[in-house]
């Protein structure tokens, strides 16, 4: 007896199933999810590279280059640059033999070829004449490029003009107090070298343009040294400072820095949510 055949079921008249959930590698499609596939799985993990391990500058650059302020290493600067500071103005006053170093360089260099016009133009820079609209063009440039994306813009501003002024406060006093003689073309006019006030100008202002628009570049920091040791030099070879007075007004300008890079660290106002 033949078999009558039972109906067949076409994919038009079977049920609708309600969708199953699977596991598998659907789930490394949903949001969250760390599963092969989803194209932001590594973010759960920690990174093996160096470059993940370090944070974003204050601009969403690579960050500031090392010393970082606030790091274990940077903490030790400021008292290096204070211990220079005193051992320069110790040997100073005391008429030390670093001091009578200092003076044999310094007629060496006064007497050097170095061309005078070049140095005196280089001399000119740590006036603050020029050095103080320097750090009024860096401040007006620093509003318009990060103003409206830091949360406090006025406290860098704020922090260079302190900067400045502390340039004075400092080394007035020491310049009365060491009371050192100038070199020969300057030991007639008055007492009172040592530290620089030229030299203390120059690092003080054209460093806060560095780290107000330039914090986390490498050239920049480069060009400030370079330009600080051409004003130093020119200084010198023009006979308005001894060497010593120079050494000891980076250092006091190498303190005042530190404290306003540490000043200068603000952070970025937070993305509104969508």
């Amino acid at each position: 007896m033949n078999a009558t055949p039972g109906p067949q079921e076409t994919a038009g008249d079977a049920e609708p199933v309600p969708p199953q959930y699977r596991s598998g590698r659907a789930i490394a499609h949903t949001a969250g999810a760390a599963g092969p596939g989803h194209p932001h799985r590594s973010n759960g993990r920690s990174s093996h590279t160096p470059r993940g391990a370090r944070s974003a500058g204050r601009n969403g650059d690579s960050g500031t280059i090392p010393p970082v302020p606030g790091s274990p290493s940077s903490r030790l600067l400021p008292l290096v640059f204070v211990l220079l500071c005193a051992l320069t103005a110790w040997q100073v006053a005391a008429h030390g033999p670093l001091r009578t170093l200092d003076e044999r360089l310094g007629r060496a260099v006064a007497g050097s070829a170095f061309p005078r016009p070049l140095a005196g133009f280089l001399a000119d820079l740590g006036n603050a004449t020029v050095a103080v609209p320097v750090l009024a063009v860096a401040v007006l440039v620093w509003f318009l490029r990060f103003g409206r994306s830091t949360a406090r813009p006025w406290l860098p501003p704020l922090a260079a003009a302190l900067a400045m002024a502390a340039v004075p406060a400092l080394v007035v006093p020491l310049k009365t107090w060491i009371a050192r003689p100038g070199p020969p073309p300057m030991a007639a006019v008055h007492e009172g070298f040592f530290p620089s006030g030229h030299a203390a100008t120059a690092a003080v202002a054209y460093g806060a343009a560095v780290l107000l628009l330039f914090r986390g570049s490498r050239w920049a920091v480069a060009m400030y040294a370079l330009l600080n040791a051409a004003v130093g030099a020119g200084l010198v070879r023009c006979g308005y400072h001894w060497p010593l007075d120079v050494v000891g007004a980076w250092c006091l300008s190498g303190v005042v820095l530190w404290a306003l890079a540490l000043s200068c660290r603000t952070r970025a106002r937070p993305c509104p949510s969508p």
